[in-house]
């Protein structure tokens, strides 16, 4: 399939800010912050599925709705073929990311640099830069298998809507396929780390976290309804109209 100039620039771009934001994301997931201390709010002590907690995530969810916003903007523009090669793309990049991180791990640490962090109140460097970036195989695991399931069940579930609506209802085929994808997502991400990882979660809490999880990127999805819309009149601008269709339609196919 060709493409014009912009059209090829114009995925070079968004699979960039895609990849970059996937790796970025499951680097930073590793830190676990609570939401109602960050906006300054009482504990909301959820209780689910006789479970109870407080609204925490990982630091990866502040880069998730971009990861989301890109996806539906390919999907709109470049189809199943596009979403799919950036999946695999991304998913082999994050693990290109992993091993050369084990690897740093593994490299034997100068002396001086162990303790350079004492001051700021890190005793041993090598163990903090162990501990950040050298997350569990489990974790790994879930984190990559659950991050391209969702986005393929994401290609299929938007494709399915468009089939029905045309180009009309942008919300519906963006916020539907990114519901139903990040069901899939919450659930297996945490099933694979945490139920059969060596944590050995009961499966009560294994549903009340998802469900947290997952009503964090049900509101993520829809607040980010507008920004599609504005996606789309920025870049059918730049594009110009008739090239604009005419990759629509292309992708719709």
């Amino acid at each position: 399939m060709e493409f014009s100039n912009k059209a090829q620039k114009l995925f070079l771009v968004l699979t960039a800010i895609f990849v970059a934001n996937a790796i970025l994301a499951e680097l930073i997931g590793v830190k676990i912050f609570a939401l109602e201390d960050t906006l300054g709010l009482a504990p909301f002590n959820w209780n689910l599925y006789g479970q109870t907690g407080s609204l925490s995530f990982t630091a990866g969810t502040l880069l998730w709705p971009v990861v989301f916003v890109m996806t539906d903007v390919i999907n709109e523009y470049f189809g199943r073929r596009g979403v799919r090669m950036i999946s695999w793309l991304a998913v082999f990049l994050i693990l290109y990311a992993f091993v050369f991180a084990f690897a740093a791990i593994a490299l034997a640490p100068a002396g001086w640099w162990v303790k350079v962090g004492e001051a700021q109140g890190v005793p041993d460097m090598q163990a903090a830069f162990a501990q950040i970036f050298g997350q569990g195989l489990w974790t790994i695991a879930g984190s990559v298998t659950a991050f391209l399931i969702g986005q393929l069940v994401d290609v299929g579930i938007f494709h399915a809507i468009r089939k029905r609506t045309g180009n009309k209802h942008i919300w519906l085929r963006a916020t539907g396929s990114t519901l139903v994808s990040q069901a899939f997502d919450s659930l297996i991400v945490l099933y694979i780390a945490f139920v059969i990882g060596p944590q050995q979660w009961p499966i009560s809490l294994w549903l009340a976290v998802a469900t947290v999880n997952y009503a964090y990127k049900v509101c993520a999805a829809i607040a980010l309804t507008p920004v599609i819309y504005a996606m789309r009149r920025l870049l059918d601008g730049w594009l110009g109209q008739p090239l604009a269709d005419e990759l629509k339609t292309r992708a719709a196919a």
